[in-house]
């Protein structure tokens, strides 16, 4: 299947999703809130899927995390069901087969967010930036770290902005003080569980990994700084100050 035809299946698919979990959420102003960022998002991947058009596997990982943002949209990320879900399959609650006391729906969404964004990252790394060796496996971990502190941010200006039941449904913090420290943890170990096991797997096929890592750690220009700026500053033809 060719990168247009994958995105065009996948963007029927999450549209398909994106309806049905429109219809009747637990709490409207808050779809309203977590979507919020979801429409630009979609938006931006298909403004420049021409010209940046992602791998395959990318468009299946963002995919699969939009859909489970969805359905903590549709729930809110405190209430999502899944304890029911389970017993219904199982006989007994997932919560109690893992010894959870609280709805970790949220830590799964961002365990998830790092697990399955930080290879679209990488992507956009090694092939804008032409990242190599440590720094593309490095990169995509702190931008998926940064971004998750960034959406903690964001949380909390929501909270105090729109305050009330809006903002604790939308920080569901469900009176964890260390919410969001276990949520940026939790994102950061996904990333860098994919990010070994892309390195694994390069380490494996790629006959240059070595020396490349090595390559890719060397000094290969004279420290940046004032002395830079001064002879940025003395070149022939820049207008003295």
């Amino acid at each position: 299947m060719s990168h247009r035809r994958t995105m065009i299946v996948l963007g029927c698919l999450f549209a398909l999703v994106w309806t049905a979990l429109a219809v009747r959420p637990l709490y409207r102003a808050d779809w309203l809130l977590e979507n919020a960022l979801v429409v630009p998002a979609v938006a931006v991947l298909v403004a420049t899927s021409r010209k940046f058009p992602f791998s395959r596997i990318s468009y299946v990982l963002i995919f699969l995390f939009l859909c489970i943002h969805e359905v903590g949209a549709h729930y809110t990320y405190a209430e999502v069901p899944y304890d029911a879900w389970f017993q219904a399959l199982t006989g007994r609650t997932f919560n109690s087969l893992l010894g959870w006391e609280r709805n970790n729906f949220d830590r799964i969404a961002h365990f998830c967010f790092g697990l399955l964004l930080a290879y679209p990252i990488r992507e956009i790394f090694v092939r804008v930036a032409q990242a190599k060796g440590f720094w593309a496996y490095y990169l995509p971990l702190d931008v998926t770290l940064a971004c998750s502190a960034l959406f903690e941010l964001l949380e909390w200006g929501a909270a105090e902005v729109f305050g009330g039941d809006l903002g604790m449904a939308y920080l569901g913090t469900q009176g964890d003080p260390w919410d969001a420290h276990k949520d940026m943890a939790l994102a950061t170990l996904g990333a860098v569980l994919t990010t070994l096991t892309v390195a694994a797997i390069h380490f494996h096929v790629q006959r240059d990994f070595a020396r490349e890592w090595a390559e890719s750690l060397r000094v290969k220009k004279r420290p940046l700084g004032e002395d830079e700026l001064s002879r940025m500053t003395n070149q022939p033809g820049n207008r003295s100050s």
